[in-house]
C-alpha cells in the first residue's frame, strides 16, 4: 500500500473531478481511498470507528476539491483532512469519556465497536508495501493496538507517514519534545512487546 503523500493522478483527470466530472471523480476515489483507510485504521484503532472516520474523510475532501489548487501534492492535501478527523476524535470529550468508562475503542481492537473479530474482517489496505508472514503482520497489529491513541498516532506518522518530529508537533499543537518523548515511549514499550525480558535461567549440558 502506497503512502497517501507518494499518490498522484493526471492532472487532467484531477481537472474533470474539480469541474464535477462523475467518472475523473470515482478515478480519484479509487486512487485515494485505499491509502486513507489505511491511515485512518492505525490511528483509530477500531474498525467500526475506522469507517465512520473515513467516510467523514472522504466527504471533505470531494467537498474541498473545487477549490483545491494543487499547491501541494493531491495525496499529501488529502492526508492532511484525514488526520486533522482522526486526532478532532481523539481529542473529543466523547473519546475521553468511552476510554473512562473501559470502552477503550482504538486501545485494544476489541471495544464497543466489536472489532475483536477483526481476523475475519482483515483489510487489504492494512497490508504494509512488503507484507511478511500473516502472523507476523497480525503480531504488528495487537502490538500497535498496545500503545495509547496518541503514541500510536505519533509512531505511525513518524514512521509509516514520513512525518518529521517539528510537523507532528505542530499537527498536534504540541513541542517537538512531545513528538519526540512519545515515539521512544512507543518505541520501548514495542521493544519490550517484541523482545520479552529473558528468565535468566540458563542450559546445562549432561
Amino acid at each position: 500500500m502506497a503512502r497517501l503523500v507518494d499518490i498522484d493522478v493526471p492532472p487532467e483527470v484531477l481537472a474533470l473531478a474539480r469541474a464535477g466530472d462523475g467518472c475523473a471523480r470515482a478515478a480519484v476515489y479509487a486512487a485515494v481511498a485505499p491509502g486513507t483507510f489505511g491511515l485512518v485504521r492505525r490511528l483509530a484503532g477500531s474498525r467500526a470507528l475506522a469507517e465512520d472516520l473515513f467516510q467523514d474523510s472522504m466527504m471533505a475532501v470531494f467537498q474541498g476539491l473545487a477549490g483545491f489548487r494543487g499547491e501541494a501534492p493531491l495525496g499529501s492535501w488529502v492526508r492532511q483532512i484525514a488526520v486533522s478527523k482522526c486526532l478532532m476524535y481523539l481529542r473529543s470529550p466523547w473519546h475521553r469519556a468511552r476510554l473512562h468508562l473501559g470502552g477503550r475503542v482504538g486501545m485494544n481492537g476489541a471495544g464497543a465497536g466489536g472489532d475483536g473479530d477483526w481476523d475475519d474482517r482483515w483489510s487489504e489496505s492494512l497490508l504494509p508495501a512488503t507484507p511478511g508472514p500473516l502472523a507476523e503482520i497480525i503480531d504488528v497489529e495487537r502490538a500497535l493496538a498496545s500503545l495509547t491513541p496518541t503514541a500510536r498516532a505519533v509512531v505511525w506518522l513518524f514512521e509509516v507517514e514520513g512525518y518529521s518530529h517539528e510537523e507532528i508537533a505542530q499537527t498536534f499543537g504540541r513541542s517537538v519534545s512531545f513528538s519526540k518523548s512519545q515515539l521512544a515511549r512507543a518505541h520501548a514499550k514495542l521493544r519490550a512487546w517484541f523482545e520479552p525480558p529473558v528468565d535468566g535461567q540458563t542450559c546445562t549440558t549432561l
